[in-house]
């Protein structure tokens, strides 16, 4: 109750409706498996190594690298990127956000792992500078070169005292005495001078070797700026500008390429080195004279480790003992409270089909586990009609889906010699199907199969699925993958991996899903509320709002709200003895719309004189 104790007017907020549930998102999507790039742990790394959200396929090359073939286990061996291909195909077939958990294992029987790690180090003043790759792998071995920028003869006169125009403390000058060098020609170091500040009057002091210098008013003074450009597979180059090699600049390039660097995540490569473990003097200019002189410009010693094995995938929850080992995997994507689908791209691409099944296995359990989000199975390539239905039969659940067969799409990374065939490339179905999933829930709603939806990216279907097969694998909760003259490559079944009929379809289990997951986070307000009629019928209120809505827009079967759903919350729900313990019950039924799996016409022989019965 609010307090009056003075005399006065009081004017108060208070509402008269029920609160209101926002509905989650349905379509984002979280992958783990293995890429070329990006954020994952390892000793001394970075500490963001959480799964980044990406919302294309463009992104998704910075940050994890493309579509080339990742060398494992050894750098003679070469596979698929599948993680990457599958965000591609996830992207072309409609997706809008995806997360990515990297899964990277190092190579190595015992510690010290390699982890693959890229580097290359210069000597400076006494100490080592090393840029490293900011993550593992072979993508890490890029170029970095260091150029010079010089800016035009900056100097002037103050006082009779010779200044260079736009140097700030740590900034590094050229002093020459006829015309200076232009461009990117090579520093020398004896021309180079350190700013200082003079604590009394403001005036730039120019120190060489540990001692004042004193420009003359004829010399050529120029600011020197550092420029690196780095160059990953030829195809991509970042450049970074306006650079400085002392602590005291403010760009100083120590701070804008650190291991944790605030401006740019994505960077590739970051620079290892303490200045103040230099000795000597003139430890800036020297450092710019070694960074843009040093003749070794390639990172080496990445390498793409070894293949992630199904509890790899499956990851490790976050250490509560220690902050900086955090979840990886699968475990990572479960903080994530905004992922409703789930895959493993690489979980279906084992040689030996007992491994598949155990990917498949991880994967399930952790959609399971979470409650709020579906699996997307693959099974292993080049399974028969036999081996795909014995694969299913070892799994019931109703948090999964499982389709078949693989697709062939033309290698993006390869360009065939003239006249010979272009190469061939076999992927697993989940990319394209979780792509599916999100368009049709953006175009069309949750509630909607995904089914009979084209199926975008490819050049064919692994196998050929008839109607004889599928005759076979739809009563089995397989989903086809087919071929239609006339109508193209669509998903062509919508089932879940459950025997259980009441959970037979994946757009039923989802819309589920969806209704308790917008429930669950829609009324957290009730929690510690007094649990009286009043808020029973908020409650009330607030849920029956929400399953309105849905049913207007067709989720729900009924003519009219009372035949689509109800919802108590009273006396009859609830005994004395929960409303002792502080438990407040709300029971909810709804008629959820099922797909018209087998749509059926009868036609019979009519006459004109003939009556209907």
């Amino acid at each position: 109750m609010p307090e009056y104790l003075a005399p006065g007017v009081y004017v108060e907020e208070v509402s008269f409706r029920s609160k209101s549930i926002e509905g989650v998102p349905t379509s984002t999507t979280g992958f783990a498996g293995m890429t070329r790039f990006g954020p994952v742990q390892y000793p001394n790394g970075p500490s963001t190594t959480e799964p980044r959200l990406v919302t294309s396929f463009t992104e998704f090359e910075r940050v994890y690298g493309g579509l080339e073939p990742l060398r494992v286990p050894t750098d003679g061996d070469e596979r698929p990127a599948y993680t990457a291909h599958a965000a591609r195909a996830f992207f072309m077939n409609g997706g809008k956000r995806l997360y990515i958990s990297r899964v990277f294992m190092p190579r190595g029987a015992v510690e010290p792992f390699d982890y693959g790690v890229a580097s290359r180090s210069i000597a400076v003043s006494g100490t080592t500078a090393t840029w490293r790759a900011r993550w593992p792998g072979r993508m890490g071995n890029v170029f970095v070169q260091t150029e010079v920028l010089r800016s035009k003869n900056v100097n002037f006169s103050v006082g009779g005292l010779v200044q260079a125009q736009g140097a700030k403390k740590g900034s590094v000058v050229e002093i020459t005495g006829g015309p200076g060098p232009k461009g990117n020609d090579p520093l020398t170091l004896g021309n180079l001078a350190e700013v200082t500040i003079d604590a009394t009057d403001g005036h730039q002091i120019f120190n060489r070797g540990g001692a004042p210098v004193l420009p003359a008013a004829g010399d050529n003074i120029q600011n020197v700026q550092l420029r690196v450009r780095v160059t990953v597979d030829q195809e991509r180059i970042d450049f970074t500008d306006e650079l400085g090699a002392h602590p005291d600049h403010k760009r100083y390039i120590g701070k804008i390429f650190q291991l944790n660097d605030p401006e740019d995540e994505n960077s590739v490569v970051w620079l290892d080195w303490d200045p103040t473990a230099a000795t000597g003097n003139d430890i800036a200019a020297n450092l710019m004279v070694q960074l843009q002189q040093n003749p070794n410009k390639r990172l080496v010693g990445g390498h793409d480790g070894v293949e992630a094995q199904p509890d790899d995938l499956a990851g490790k929850d976050a250490d509560p003992d220690d902050v900086t080992k955090k979840a990886t995997g699968l475990a990572a994507l479960g903080e994530i409270d905004d992922i409703a689908i789930v895959a493993l791209p690489d979980g279906g691409t084992y040689d030996d089909s007992l491994i598949c099944r155990q990917a498949a296995d991880r994967l399930i359990t952790h959609a399971e586990l979470m409650r709020y989000r579906i699996a997307v199975v693959d099974a292993p390539v080049g399974s028969s009609m036999t081996e795909i239905r014995a694969f299913k039969g070892r799994f019931d659940s109703k948090y999964a889906a499982l389709y078949h067969p693989w697709i062939e799409i033309l290698d993006p990374t390869e360009r065939a010699a003239q006249g010979a065939p272009p190469r061939r490339i076999l992927l697993p179905p989940s990319g394209f199907v979780t792509g599916i999933y999100a368009r049709s829930d953006i175009e069309r709603g949750v509630f909607k199969a995904p089914a009979n939806e084209v199926v975008r990216g490819l050049t064919k279907f692994e196998l050929n699925i008839n109607k004889a097969r599928q005759d076979v694998l739809n009563p089995e909760g397989i989903n086809a993958l087919r071929f239609f003259e006339g109508r193209g490559n669509r998903v062509w079944g919508a089932r879940t991996m459950s025997s259980d009929p009441e959970w037979k379809y994946v757009n039923v289990r989802r819309l589920f899903i969806y209704i308790e997951h917008s429930i669950d986070k829609g009324t957290q307000w009730a929690v510690f509320e007094p649990n009286n009629q009043r808020l029973w019928a908020n409650i009330r209120s607030t849920v029956e709002d929400f399953l309105l809505v849905l049913w207007k827009e067709g989720a729900l079967l009924g003519s009219k709200p009372e035949e689509a759903y109800f919802v108590r919350c009273d006396r009859t729900t609830m005994t004395q003895n929960d409303l002792d313990n502080g438990r407040l019950i709300c029971l909810i039924g709804i008629a959820p719309t099922k797909p018209a799996e087998y749509v059926i016409f009868r036609i019979g022989q009519w006459t004109a004189d003939a009556k209907m019965s």
